[in-house]
């Protein structure tokens, strides 16, 4: 930032040092115009004589009235213009009080609206010109009367036209801002219409396709035994059936894929099955890590499964990023009911810990990477949300997550997993 906008911004917050400054030179400009001779021999010139003490004692007072003229325009004005009229009326020769006031009614247009501005303004003119002319010790039609008349009637056209200036230009800002705000609006709108619509694409595809598999299948079934040939015609139109509703579902799905992404994996999606494998990288990593099962022959759907191993991969990246030297991690999977729980415990102070608000914070945590980004297994860089991403896969399968520090330090991720598939569970339809 420059020096002059640092300047400007700091008048902008200090608008009474700044009115406090313009006082001062119009004061200046009073007292040298006070020293000009208009009616020497060779024309308007500069003589030496001096304002007597009345004239000095006014400019002073006008000009102090000055520097509240943005608190309250309409009393400032109303005291200029009282200063003025008495300097009118008792010196010869006059001093330029009457400078005052044409600051003073500028300050009233540019700051009120254009009838109150002509208003005030015709008063002011009016007053001021009519005691010039009527009551001064100078003839009615002298120069210095029609002065105040024209720097009067000025001061009003400048103030109306700057403020109109001033609404013009925020008016503007506010349309351009407005047409932001509307397309902005416009463009949500349409990226959610859109969402929607390939949503519903996306659920006759596969839900046409899946009914097709599901009755061919059980045609199969029936007739496997004793009509095998019709059993082969049916699981061909399965394949054929599953073939369409994958090439369907990669095509809309295509849709939504930036440009960058990586293609499709081919190799099933990681589970717990390849949770020893999670653990030796992290182990190889530095991170000490004790894996404790009880959960043999429990079989996860797949998004469960997807879940609980994602969750562990999240807990463990921020168990190393954020515990601190030194810190340890168990992971335990057990099989309770219907449902499977998922713990990743540590015992690490954390490194980025706020004073006076415990060990591990869940902030703190929420500094993971993105789920589902980077490789499948070993240790992640990046940023992201860590807890916010578990709890929102761990829910839309059923569960529920919860994250928080521990009694005495360290850090719990606890998620509890349906056994069962969650749209079986509820009775949905496809």
């Amino acid at each position: 930032m420059s020096t002059l906008e640092r300047m400007r911004d700091w008048l902008r917050d200090h608008r009474l040092a700044l009115d406090a400054a313009v006082a001062a030179g119009v004061l200046v400009a009073m007292v040298a115009g006070s020293f000009v001779d208009p009616h020497g021999s060779d024309g308007t010139t500069w003589s030496a004589r001096t304002p007597d003490a009345l004239s000095l004692a006014l400019m002073v007072l006008a000009a102090a009235a000055l520097v509240f003229r943005r608190r309250d325009p309409m009393k400032v004005l109303a005291a200029t213009v009282g200063i003025s009229l008495v300097e009118l009326v008792t010196a010869d020769p006059r001093a330029p009080v009457a400078m005052s006031a044409v600051v003073a009614l500028y300050t009233v247009a540019s700051s009120t609206d254009r009838p109150t501005t002509w208003r005030v303004g015709l008063v002011t003119m009016t007053i001021l010109t009519a005691v010039a002319m009527l009551a001064g010790p100078l003839p009615w039609y002298a120069q210095d009367n029609l002065g105040v008349f024209a720097w009067t009637g000025m001061a009003a056209a400048a103030g109306d036209a700057v403020r109109s200036r001033r609404a013009f230009v925020h008016a503007i800002k506010e349309r351009a801002l407005r047409a932001e705000r509307t397309r902005e609006e416009e463009a949500r709108r349409r990226v959610a219409e859109e969402r929607l619509r390939i949503a519903r694409d996306l659920h006759d595809v596969v839900a046409h396709h899946i009914a097709l598999v599901n009755v061919q299948a059980g045609v199969a079934a029936h007739v496997m035994d004793k009509r095998p040939d019709q059993a082969k015609e049916a699981l061909a139109h399965v394949r054929e059936a599953s073939r369409s509703a994958l090439n369907e579902l990669r095509a809309t799905v295509g849709l939504l894929r930036q440009s960058g992404d990586p293609e499709a994996p081919t190799e099933p999606a990681p589970g717990l099955a390849r949770l020893d494998e999670l653990a030796d990288t992290f182990r190889n990593a530095g991170l000490p890590v004790e894996v404790a099962r009880s959960d043999s022959g429990t079989v996860l759907p797949a998004a469960a499964d997807l879940a609980a191993y994602r969750v562990i991969q999240e807990a463990l990246t921020n168990v190393r990023k954020h515990a601190g030297p030194g810190a340890k991690a168990e992971v335990s999977v057990v099989r309770v009911g219907p449902v499977v729980e998922v713990t990743v415990l540590d015992n690490g102070p954390g490194r980025d810990t706020v004073p006076g608000q415990g060990t591990g914070p869940e902030q703190e945590y929420g500094r993971g990477h993105e789920n589902g980004s980077g490789p499948d297994t070993g240790p992640q860089e990046g940023g992201g949300h860590g807890l916010l991403g578990m709890r929102e896969r761990v829910t839309a399968i059923g569960g529920s997550c919860t994250a928080g520090p521990r009694y005495g330090g360290g850090f719990r991720v606890h998620a509890i997993l349906p056994v069962k598939n969650h749209a079986s569970a509820l009775g949905d339809p496809v």
